[in-house]
Protein backbone atom coordinates (compact mmCIF):
# COMPACT_ATOMS: atom_id res chain seq x y z
CA UNK A 1 0.00 0.00 0.00
CA UNK A 2 1.38 3.42 -1.00
CA UNK A 3 1.91 5.97 1.77
CA UNK A 4 -0.65 8.75 2.07
CA UNK A 5 0.56 12.02 0.57
CA UNK A 6 -1.67 15.03 1.07
CA UNK A 7 -2.52 17.36 -1.79
CA UNK A 8 -0.36 20.03 -0.15
CA UNK A 9 2.63 17.69 -0.01
CA UNK A 10 2.06 16.62 -3.61
CA UNK A 11 2.17 20.23 -4.79
CA UNK A 12 5.37 20.79 -2.79
CA UNK A 13 6.95 17.73 -4.38
CA UNK A 14 5.83 18.84 -7.85
CA UNK A 15 7.12 22.38 -7.23
CA UNK A 16 10.39 20.93 -5.98
CA UNK A 17 10.77 18.85 -9.10
CA UNK A 18 9.90 21.80 -11.32
CA UNK A 19 12.42 24.01 -9.50
CA UNK A 20 15.05 21.29 -9.83
CA UNK A 21 14.36 20.98 -13.56
CA UNK A 22 14.64 24.75 -14.03
CA UNK A 23 17.95 24.74 -12.14
CA UNK A 24 19.30 21.86 -14.22
CA UNK A 25 18.30 23.66 -17.42
CA UNK A 26 20.20 26.76 -16.27
CA UNK A 27 23.22 24.65 -15.38
CA UNK A 28 23.11 23.03 -18.83
CA UNK A 29 23.15 26.50 -20.42
CA UNK A 30 26.15 27.47 -18.29
CA UNK A 31 27.95 24.27 -19.27
CA UNK A 32 27.28 25.05 -22.92
CA UNK A 33 28.75 28.55 -22.46
CA UNK A 34 31.84 27.12 -20.79
CA UNK A 35 32.37 24.41 -23.39
CA UNK A 36 31.73 26.59 -26.43
CA UNK A 37 33.68 29.63 -25.29
CA UNK A 38 36.45 28.45 -23.00
CA UNK A 39 37.27 24.80 -23.71
CA UNK A 40 40.80 24.44 -25.03
CA UNK A 41 40.32 20.71 -25.55
CA UNK A 42 41.52 19.81 -22.08
CA UNK A 43 38.90 21.30 -19.75
CA UNK A 44 35.69 19.40 -20.57
CA UNK A 45 35.90 17.13 -17.51
CA UNK A 46 36.68 20.06 -15.22
CA UNK A 47 33.78 22.12 -16.57
CA UNK A 48 31.36 19.19 -16.28
CA UNK A 49 32.45 18.45 -12.71
CA UNK A 50 32.17 22.12 -11.73
CA UNK A 51 28.66 22.48 -13.15
CA UNK A 52 27.55 19.34 -11.34
CA UNK A 53 29.16 20.07 -7.99
CA UNK A 54 28.78 23.84 -7.60
CA UNK A 55 25.56 25.67 -6.81
CA UNK A 56 23.81 27.59 -9.57
CA UNK A 57 24.46 30.91 -7.80
CA UNK A 58 28.18 30.15 -7.63
CA UNK A 59 28.29 29.36 -11.33
CA UNK A 60 26.44 32.57 -12.13
CA UNK A 61 28.98 34.50 -10.05
CA UNK A 62 31.81 32.92 -12.05
CA UNK A 63 30.11 33.97 -15.31
CA UNK A 64 29.79 37.54 -14.00
CA UNK A 65 33.49 37.55 -13.10
CA UNK A 66 34.32 36.37 -16.63
CA UNK A 67 32.19 39.18 -18.09
CA UNK A 68 33.96 41.74 -15.88
CA UNK A 69 37.46 40.79 -17.03
CA UNK A 70 38.36 43.69 -19.33
CA UNK A 71 41.01 41.98 -21.46
CA UNK A 72 39.15 38.71 -22.05
CA UNK A 73 38.77 39.45 -25.78
CA UNK A 74 42.53 39.77 -26.25
CA UNK A 75 43.39 36.47 -24.53
CA UNK A 76 44.09 33.29 -26.46
CA UNK A 77 41.72 30.36 -26.02
CA UNK A 78 44.31 28.61 -23.85
CA UNK A 79 44.61 31.70 -21.60
CA UNK A 80 40.82 32.09 -21.38
CA UNK A 81 40.48 28.42 -20.53
CA UNK A 82 43.10 28.64 -17.77
CA UNK A 83 41.46 31.78 -16.34
CA UNK A 84 38.00 30.21 -16.21
CA UNK A 85 39.37 26.94 -14.81
CA UNK A 86 41.11 28.92 -12.08
CA UNK A 87 37.88 30.75 -11.18
CA UNK A 88 35.97 27.46 -10.98
CA UNK A 89 38.68 25.78 -8.91
CA UNK A 90 38.89 28.75 -6.53
CA UNK A 91 35.11 28.74 -6.11
CA UNK A 92 35.11 24.99 -5.48
CA UNK A 93 37.98 25.30 -2.99
CA UNK A 94 35.91 27.66 -0.82
CA UNK A 95 33.45 24.76 -0.42
CA UNK A 96 36.19 22.14 0.06
CA UNK A 97 35.30 20.62 -3.30
CA UNK A 98 38.04 19.08 -5.44
CA UNK A 99 37.28 19.18 -9.16
CA UNK A 100 39.93 16.64 -10.11
CA UNK A 101 38.83 13.42 -11.75
CA UNK A 102 39.95 10.36 -9.85
CA UNK A 103 40.49 7.48 -12.25
CA UNK A 104 40.61 3.92 -11.01
CA UNK A 105 43.96 2.27 -11.46
CA UNK A 106 43.89 -0.74 -13.75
Amino acid sequence: MAPFISLHTRSQIRFGIEAYNVEQTEKAKILDILLSGFNDGRKKTLFCAAVNLLELQELQTVLREIDRKPDMETLTLKEKSAFVAGLLQDTAATKNIDLKLRKKKR
